[in-house]
């Protein structure tokens, strides 16, 4: 339907998105890279990188696909990576992925895996591709599966951190030095013993509070209740000392919800760290209805990073106070329709239940100790079910932003995030509160030129 089209995340025209790639800030503005095949909604066809590109977040100008799959390096795709601004010019590196045909589990045999640099004056133009490493230039006890790099310039070297699957089917990073971006030599391996999962994807580093992280998407952990819920993770280690000699420990996930996957950093002008996740998951078993429309998938908004004590909180940009429309009214126990997109800010002591469009609810419940995201309606939420969070107590605050196919929550200061694809059968829903008062802002829409 016409109303699902985001009014203010980030989606492809047509086609297939999934990993943000090469955020940055250059030449005056935020360059959004991501995941692109435009000729089929479920991922088919050619993928490279699409672009979006923005003066301030929040109006955005489609640049269509400028890095596609067009060599025999990255000739089954041109796959995750990042961008680095470097004088007058933007370095991006990505994987190049190549697939024999043949009966191969592309595992330990049938892929190569190529670490590629391009460069653009302008995120538009792209010169002559570069192959920088391929699968024999990896440690010896790497799968085939070694691939979104991460580059970045730090006490006169340049710094490479590409995620990877053992032999053993242990997930782990590998860091890379360079004193000139194109000769690598591997620095050190990131791993956990016991291994945590079998692979890391998509690894991140970043500096918030003066300290920095490693961020990780690690494949094959164990499910729980409230831990590792989805398919697959994503989340941040804390870092004791350096990426070449400190220690990694106490991982925790970014996102609690269905859709969230992927993520990566960059710095604005202004000093703050933004994160920019997919909201997908790779091999989920519900559905997106707007595939049948012709395009799917989309990103999450750029989220502030704060250091809190000894972990990180999440917090919506702060542009989106600008898009504030009419006045703000008062929600306590009674149903209001709100079209979207709109913010709903509440401060909670006890239990709650918050209902959306009269199938999807977001309650506390202290005597379990637990939030909880619940579908009631298969079609609403696309075959959702449940995902739920340890809370410990005490006074809870949620900001909520809802758009026409997605949301974001906010809660405990941006501690705990959960983040869905919806579908409402109108661009105006029903919101109904229990429990608690909350304030609703209807939002206007950014702007997106095609």
């Amino acid at each position: 339907m016409a109303h699902w089209r985001q009014a203010l995340h980030l989606e492809p025209p047509q086609g297939w998105l999934n990993d943000p790639n090469g955020l940055c800030f250059f030449g005056g503005q935020y360059h959004v890279f991501f995941q692109y095949a435009p000729l089929g909604a479920e991922g088919s066809g050619p993928k490279g990188w699409g672009h979006w590109q923005s003066a301030d977040l929040l109006h955005w100008t489609f640049a269509g696909m400028p890095l596609r799959p067009d060599t025999p390096w990255d000739q089954s795709g041109a796959y995750s990576g990042c961008a680095v601004p470097f004088g007058d010019t933007l370095r991006l590196y990505y994987t190049g992925n190549v697939k024999h045909p043949g009966p191969y589990d592309y595992i330990h045999e049938g892929r190569e895996s190529n670490t590629l640099l391009v460069e653009t004056p302008d995120g538009l133009q792209m010169g002559p591709k570069e192959r920088l490493m391929e699968s024999g230039d990896y440690p010896a006890d790497c799968s085939l599966h070694v691939r979104d790099p991460k580059v970045w310039r730090e006490d006169g070297l340049w710094k490479m951190l590409l995620g990877a699957r053992s032999l053993a089917d242990a997930g782990r990073a590998l860091l890379y030095h360079s004193t000139d971006g194109r000769a690598w030599t591997l620095a050190r391996v990131l791993e956990l013993s016991p291994a945590f999962g079998y692979m890391w994807e998509c690894p991140d580093t970043f500096t918030v509070g003066g300290r920095r992280w490693l961020g990780v998407c690690p494949q094959g952990l164990p499910h729980g209740e409230t831990e590792n819920q989805n398919q697959y993770q994503s989340g941040w280690f804390a870092l004791a000392g350096d990426l070449e000699t400190g220690t990694i420990s106490g991982f925790t996930e970014w996102d609690k919800g269905f859709d969230f996957y992927a993520p990566q950093t960059l710095e604005a002008p202004d000093g703050r760290v933004l994160l920019v996740g997919w909201m997908g998951m790779p091999d989920a078993d519900y559905r997106n209805p707007t595939a049948a429309l012709g395009w799917q998938h989309c990103l999450t908004l750029p989220r502030e990073l704060e250091a809190d004590g000894g972990g990180l909180r999440q917090r919506p940009l702060r542009e989106l106070d600008a898009l504030a429309e009419g006045t703000p009214f008062a929600l306590n126990g009674e149903t209001r329709t709100v079209p979207l997109p709109f913010r709903l800010r509440m401060a909670a002591e006890g239990d709650f239940t918050l209902t959306l469009a009269g199938g999807l609810t977001f309650t506390r419940r202290d005597d379990a100790g637990l939030l909880e995201l619940r579908f009631t309606d298969d079609a609403l939420g696309g075959g959702r079910t449940v995902r739920r969070a340890r809370w410990a107590g005490g006074p809870l605050t949620v900001d909520l932003v809802a758009d026409r196919s997605a949301l974001e929550f906010y809660c405990d200061g941006g501690r705990l995030v959960f983040a869905t694809r919806w579908y409402p059968g109108d661009p105006a829903v029903p919101v109904a509160l229990q429990g608690a008062e909350a304030t609703v802002q209807t939002l206007g829409s950014m702007t997106f030129t095609l």
